[in-house]
């Protein structure tokens, strides 16, 4: 992300037209020449203009403060050009779920196999994931498969670690979140995202003990991370998260 604090002049009367009207909804920014959208979205807690390539919905937000004009949002992306072209080229390639294409599965490569003629919901067989129906519905029904297969053992994993330190799980939701992997509420609702499906054993398990851990201590103290690493196969909860660090875009990119 790059960001560019303004002068405080023009900060100071921003923060005056922040307090006027509230922040317009997220629209198209328009700029030639660039190969991705790009998404501009008003702020009233924004101070400065920053730019973000968001891997997962394919294109670029600008953040702006509210009052900022579209020509000087047009200008900062601009001057960092060079900078957001050099990221657009690090992004991973969208990895769509289409006959033929591999998907990973517990982090374990799967092979889509569509067949109109199959009768039955999706499933996994022999390496392969079969899908039936229609050429179109293709997509449709491996996310929904994947994301009904993360319910079941997200959900599991939640309770059965959760019993284990005398907490309860209100209830789980799967999502699709896109700049955190898990949560978990005051109330004991734990969301993940479905795409932890895609993540070896170990990092799933790793996320479902970071969020049981939260039942508990919601903080990130030294207790907490004692509590997560009880709760985490093998207590290791360093490789995991350097694991999500280093794949999470790629991650984000299927589908």
């Amino acid at each position: 992300m790059v960001q560019r604090r303004p002068p405080l002049p023009a900060l100071l009367r921003r923060r005056k037209r922040s307090a006027a009207r509230p922040p317009q909804p997220p629209r198209a920014l328009e700029i030639s020449g660039l190969p991705i959208p790009l998404e501009l979205r008003e702020s009233a807690r924004a101070t400065r203009m920053t730019l973000r390539v968001d891997a997962g919905r394919g294109l670029v937000q600008v953040v702006v403060p509210v009052g900022v004009s579209e020509t000087d949002a047009r200008q900062f992306v601009g001057r960092h050009d060079g900078w957001l072209r050099a990221r657009l080229a690090a992004m991973p390639p969208s990895l769509p779920f289409a006959d033929g294409a591999s998907v990973p599965y517990l982090g374990v490569d799967h092979v889509i196999r569509h067949d109109p003629a199959l009768r039955g919901p999706t499933r996994i067989e022999e390496g392969a994931l079969l899908v039936g129906g229609q050429p179109e519905h293709v997509a449709r029904r491996v996310r929904d498969f994947l994301t009904a297969e993360a319910k079941r053992e997200l959900s599991t994993r939640a309770r059965v670690k959760a019993e284990s330190i005398g907490a309860r799980v209100a209830a789980v939701t799967i999502r699709d979140t896109r700049s955190r992997w898990g949560s978990c509420s005051s109330t004991g609702r734990l969301s993940f995202s479905w795409r932890l499906i895609l993540t070896p054993e170990p990092v799933l398990d790793y996320v479902v003990g970071h969020e049981v851990a939260h039942l508990r201590e919601m903080n990130h103290s030294p207790r907490f991370w004692a509590l997560c690493a009880s709760l985490t196969a093998g207590r290791d909860v360093e490789l995991p998260r350097a694991w999500l660090k280093a794949n999470g875009t790629r991650l984000l990119r299927y589908g």
